[in-house]
């Protein structure tokens, strides 16, 4: 296979996970990360080796329009994107600064604009491809103390709906998978245990979801038909 995917936030968690899949499914990855560099550059490495795929890590902030331009000048092919770095700000709305703000939404949906505004040319040069944004039930029904990421989810929804209808007749497509509660990192530094246990058990699966699984449904969007496009596809063991 000679297919390459750019993946963000890819040194832990979801992104991790993803890259993991679609590395034992053959495929070549782009990985970014900001925070955990030394992480990322070990982990291409272990995939490129180990299922002997071209697997390049970035250290690049997805949110910067500027740093996600330079990026692309080393990407010469990408036949799909999988927007997934995100960042979560758990608190009252009123406490919220303004930077803390901005952090949460050019993380979360700015840098949606930044990959598709550099890799779409790139896509249809090739004749098509494939946009997948890793979203939240934030986004549909909204969270307290969690204004600012159910506001990045919402748009994100909204990104890909749009994008969709806009980039169907040049055969890309636009869906994202709206995660209920996942078993990352990221949940468990903001949720004590007692928290969990309470969500636990609200989900009628019974559990959180496992970034496996997600990256699973990430694999079957990607080989589906072209035809499945504009999709905000709820992953959340039946619990909103």
């Amino acid at each position: 296979m000679n297919e390459y995917v750019l993946i963000t936030g890819a040194s832990r968690g979801i992104g991790r996970a993803i890259a993991k899949k679609l590395a034992e499914n053959g495929y070549n990855l782009y990985l970014t990360c900001l925070h955990h560099g030394d992480e990322l550059k070990a982990f291409s490495a272990e995939l490129s080796e180990k299922y002997e795929i071209n697997c390049i890590p970035f250290i690049c902030d997805i949110g910067n329009y500027n740093e996600v331009k330079e990026m692309f000048k080393k990407i010469p092919l990408v036949n799909a994107v999988i927007n997934n770095a995100g960042v979560a700000w758990l608190g009252l709305l009123t406490d919220m600064e303004p930077d803390e703000w901005n952090s949460v939404i050019n993380t979360n949906l700015t840098s949606l604009y930044n990959t598709s505004k550099c890799a779409v040319p790139v896509m249809l040069s090739i004749g098509g491809g494939r946009i997948i944004n890793i979203s939240s039930v934030w986004g549909s029904v909204g969270a307290s103390t969690e204004v600012a990421y159910s506001a990045s989810k919402g748009g994100v929804n909204a990104f890909t709906k749009a994008l969709a209808k806009e980039l169907a007749p040049s055969n890309i497509s636009v869906n994202a998978i709206s995660c209920g509660v996942i078993d990352t990192d990221m949940n468990r530094s903001h949720l004590s245990d007692d928290d969990l246990e309470v969500l636990e058990n609200e989900i009628p699966a019974g559990r959180m979801g496992t970034p496996e699984e997600v990256a699973d449904m990430t694999l079957q969007i990607i080989t589906s038909p072209k035809y499945m496009t504009g999709q905000i596809i709820t992953f959340d063991g039946g619990w909103i």
